[in-house]
């Protein structure tokens, strides 16, 4: 046996200020992947956005410069720089480099606070290669800058402030030794956080600016989570104007905006003090809670339901719902440093009291609008119970269909589910190329024939109906819904792999439409993939080239120069194409293949632009393609 080495005083390490978030950036930031790289600019603006609730800040200024360093800037009131009376150093240095320090905790500095925890603001200097914060407070202006955490000097004045001119400057670059794999800010990504925080921080303008494409958005909102709502709904047909409910309940903000539209899913969003939390949380729950308890007494009170007739259930109130929730609490819980879930268990009593007493008043007063909502949840309501009919039908029908296990699908041997892929192929010539020349120990292969149902303009039961989807249903084993259990998942990677044409898009397109509505737990547990097969092959000196983009090929014909004219080229335009072993050695081998890992990192803009492109509005659909035209490329006519 292997003797232990000393275990005694001496194996105790001690981490000493800011060395802990840099030896553990994943309990501070959540990771070193691109999402905990957002996560550091999310922190910093966090700290604005108070100075906003705080009454004191009404413009913030973000910008990428070209070496993807970051400036944060805002009129606040300023960090303070005064000596702290423990630490004995500046104010500004206390907040920068010790962890849980800052105005959020004795109550006296916030009334409502994002950045709770303290150590927002800290752990991104300590994640940086250098930071420098300029100060303008009572008329000075104070500067201090630090390199990996650690201050470089003590705060000094570098100059006077113009007259009544306050706030903070914040300029980072983030350190690659951390956050490594050359990933790096996305403008896209951080559009959709600062537009949410603009509509939740009423009265707010955030400007971005990122240098480094010369892209800028500017974003303010009155009509704050109203105008939320009416924004996500741009794209669909409504039945009745937003219901705002307002309250302060216990020093505690509530705000909800409610409206009701004519499609299928449900799209609700939660904040706590400004932050999207993706899991909800107590405010969520106290939202549903009310809507449903609502729902059901108008509709007994006004003889919409009968006395034979079950309650609604959730799931039927909020078919069609599009809902924001947010308050503003001195003391918020989180589940987590990242802040994904509220656990206040009063928030829930204070949500669903202030919710319940906007949501009556406005059916009462709207009965139009209230008959609207009650036929929308009665439809839904016998929906579901057909498509509960429906649901036990195929998981019956499989179930005496050999083992659950459609007869298209080829399985492979292995066991070990954290091992197997399953390949969702388009058309059966390309399922054959697959078929053969996959690995049978670990790889299955689906093939589909035509397209599926477009799932974002039809309810369950109908999609139910499909025989395409029922045997990606009865493949995966997960269930589907309201029965989805990720537990049962038979495969590690689903993986979609269609051509590369027009018409692949459009299947893989309506393939992520139904995970996207009905399995969202695949994309969000990291299951689903996209195959990336090559564009061309090119032959030269009988050494065969597979390139996956038009610049790579442009690349290699430039690199091969004069002897290019010499080289075959061909490009594929399906799967059928290759032959077996090429589409093995290409797209399905694991030591040679990419594929491309879905996820949802902003479920809002997500949601919508699922509805604009393949929902029932042709306006907003018939705009993005006459916007877009001019970039498409390989355009098959």
């Amino acid at each position: 046996m292997v003797q232990p080495a000393n275990y005694d005083a001496n194996s105790i390490q001690v981490l000493e200020g800011l060395e802990a978030v840099r030896r553990r950036p994943g309990m501070y930031v959540g990771g070193t992947d691109i999402k905990a790289l957002h996560h550091l600019i999310y922190e910093v603006v966090d700290n604005s956005i108070d100075e906003a609730l705080a009454g004191a800040c009404d413009r913030i200024n973000i910008t990428i410069h070209d070496d993807s360093s970051v400036t944060v800037e805002d009129n606040g009131r300023g960090i303070p720089v005064d000596i702290h009376p423990e630490k004995k150093v500046s104010a500004l240095t206390v907040v920068m480099t010790v962890l849980h320090a800052g105005g959020k905790f004795g109550g006296g500095g916030y009334k409502v606070s994002g950045g709770l925890h303290g150590v927002g603001v800290s752990a991104v200097n300590a994640l940086s290669e250098w930071c420098e914060v300029e100060v303008r407070r009572a008329g000075k202006i104070h500067f201090q800058r630090f390199e990996r955490g650690i201050p470089q000097s003590p705060v000094k004045e570098i100059g006077k402030a113009k007259d009544g001119i306050t706030g903070t400057r914040t300029t980072f670059k983030f350190d690659d030794t951390i956050f490594k794999d050359e990933i790096d800010y996305r403008f896209d990504t951080l559009v959709q956080r600062f537009r949410e925080m603009a509509f939740v921080t009423r009265g707010v303008t955030i400007h971005f600016l990122d240098e480094r494409s010369n892209r800028e958005m500017t974003f303010y909102f009155e009509g704050g989570i109203t105008s939320f709502v009416r924004y996500l709904n741009r794209n669909r047909q409504t039945l009745h104007p937003v219901m705002y409910a307002e309250k302060q309940v216990e020093g505690v903000g509530v705000e909800a905006a409610v409206q009701y539209t004519d499609a299928f899913t449900e799209s609700v969003y939660s904040f706590a003090n400004t932050i999207n939390t993706v899991d909800g949380g107590t405010h969520m729950t106290g939202l549903r809670t009310a809507l449903t308890r609502v729902v059901n007494d108008y509709a007994r009170k006004s003889g919409l339901l009968k006395e034979s007739d079950p309650n609604f259930t959730g799931d039927d109130t909020r078919e069609g719902l599009t809902a924001i929730v947010s308050i503003k609490h001195p003391d918020p819980q989180f589940e987590s440093q990242t802040k994904v879930k509220l656990m206040n268990p009063e928030v829930q009593t204070y949500v669903t009291q202030a919710v319940v007493e906007a949501f009556s008043t406005f059916l009462e007063e709207n009965p139009q609008a209230a008959r609207a909502i009650i036929q929308k949840c009665l439809t839904s309501s016998r929906a579901r119970d057909a498509a509960r009919k429906a649901r036990d039908l195929v998981i019956r029908k499989s179930a005496l269909e050999s083992l659950t296990l459609p007869g298209k699908l080829a399985d492979c041997s292995e066991r070990d589910t954290s091992k197997t892929e399953l390949y969702i192929v388009e058309g059966d010539s390309a399922g054959g190329s697959a078929k053969q020349g996959r690995d049978r120990h670990f790889q299955a292969i689906l093939p589909l024939r035509g397209k599926i149902l477009n799932t974002e303009r039809a309810r369950l039961d109908k999609i139910l109906g499909n025989n395409e989807v029922k045997a990606l249903i009865s493949a995966l084993g997960t269930g589907i819904g309201d029965g989805f259990d990720l537990s049962g998942l038979r495969y590690n990677r689903v993986i979609i792999m269609t051509d590369a044409d027009v018409d692949g898009s459009h299947i893989r397109t309506l393939l992520l439409t139904f995970f996207f509505r009905y399995m969202p737990k695949l994309i969000e547990e990291g299951h689903l993939y996209i195959a990336q097969p090559p564009l061309y092959r090119i032959e030269h000196k009988k050494q065969a080239h597979y390139l996956y983009s038009d610049t790579e090929k442009d690349a290699y014909m430039t690199e091969l120069g004069k002897d290019g004219e010499k080289a075959t080229l061909q490009r594929y335009k399906g799967l059928g194409e290759m032959n077996p072993v090429q589409l093995w050695e290409t797209t399905m081998n694991p030591a040679n293949r990419t594929l491309l890992l879905v996820n949802i990192e902003d479920a809002a803009e997500a949601d919508r632009t699922f509805d604009m492109l393949m929902g029932d509005a042709v306006d907003p659909r018939r705009k993005f393609i006459q916007t877009h035209a001019k970039r498409v490329r390989n355009l098959d006519i």
